[in-house]
């Protein structure tokens, strides 16, 4: 003797309110196992330390001692860009003037 399917599923939804737990009788994939699961990202961020300072912020905050300091990262671009250029791989030149405008007739 079987049970018929609309009792069965009234048993699952019965036993998914008691245990608290998603009724769920087409086997849809809904996501509900990952979104049970406890948030990662304060675990992540704590994981990496904090950030100091940039060059920039530095210099910025101390600009009124004149240090002289040199922003290695800052240099090697400049130093890059520099050979680039000498093989012409360079970016383009901008435009000195706007474009001329022609009047329709």
């Amino acid at each position: 003797m079987s049970v018929p399917r609309a009792r069965l599923l009234q048993l699952m939804e019965a036993r998914c309110k008691l245990f608290e737990t998603t009724f769920n009788p087409d086997g849809i994939r809904a996501g509900n196992k990952i979104l049970r699961q406890r948030l990662k990202g304060p675990a992540l961020a704590g994981y990496y330390p904090r950030r100091i300072w940039t060059m920039q912020e530095f210099q910025a905050e101390f600009r009124d001692l004149h240090l002289l300091v040199d922003d290695e990262k800052e240099l090697d671009r400049f130093e890059h860009v520099s050979l680039l250029k000498a093989r012409g791989k360079g970016a383009p030149k901008k435009k000195n003037s706007a474009p001329d405008h022609k009047k329709k007739k």
